[in-house]
């Protein structure tokens, strides 16, 4: 009888720990670093409203429009910025975190592997106010790296412009230069 009462416990003490409390291991309950992704999601409400005057710059081409976007557009024009979350598990010991005045700063350790090796953060009063981040790829055949950040208007307290840039070079060929720019208006 004891051995069955040890056993069952045990049981229930593997099949409870191996339920990772509900997360299934993708996700942690407490998140080391600044929350970007979540953030995004916040950002990007209400943006739709906004006349956008955007600037393309492909290898020293450039082009203005004015346009208008869903938020699935924005999703989809501020990709790189929900991309570059790095509230991972396997990624919680990788970045050296500080802060300095009003910045909060993520960096890479150097023995550790990531894309995103930068995130910075101003934030002035509670509120972000400045984002910035720098992401490298690097293989035999390849190379990219993206610099992005976007400004938060004090008035509107919505992203008021915004800038992502990529450098690609592919093994033998000339590097490709993109730029997009934006300036929003409410």
């Amino acid at each position: 009888m004891k051995y069955n009462i040890s056993f069952i416990v045990l049981l229930f003490v593997g099949l409870t720990a191996c339920s990772g409390g509900g997360n299934n291991g993708n996700s942690l309950d407490v998140l080391p670093y600044f929350d970007l992704k979540g953030y995004m999601e916040g950002a990007i409400k209400g943006l739709e409203a906004a006349d956008v005057t955007k600037i393309s710059r492909i290898n020293g081409v450039e082009s203005q429009v004015e346009v208008k976007l869903t938020e699935e557009q924005w999703r989809e024009e501020l990709e790189v910025f929900f991309e570059a979350d790095i509230n991972k598990p396997s990624l919680v010991t990788a970045y050296d975190t500080e802060v300095k005045n009003e910045y909060l700063i993520h960096n890479l350790l150097p023995d550790e592997k990531g894309d995103v090796k930068n995130i910075t953060v101003s934030i002035i009063d509670d509120k972000v106010h400045l984002l910035t981040l720098k992401i490298a790829k690097e293989n035999i055949f390849y190379s990219s790296v993206t610099n992005a950040e976007f400004y938060i208007s004090k008035a509107t307290e919505k992203i008021d412009h915004y800038t992502i840039e990529t450098t690609q070079k592919i093994w033998f060929l000339k590097p490709n230069n993109i730029k997009i720019m934006g300036a929003l208006r409410f």
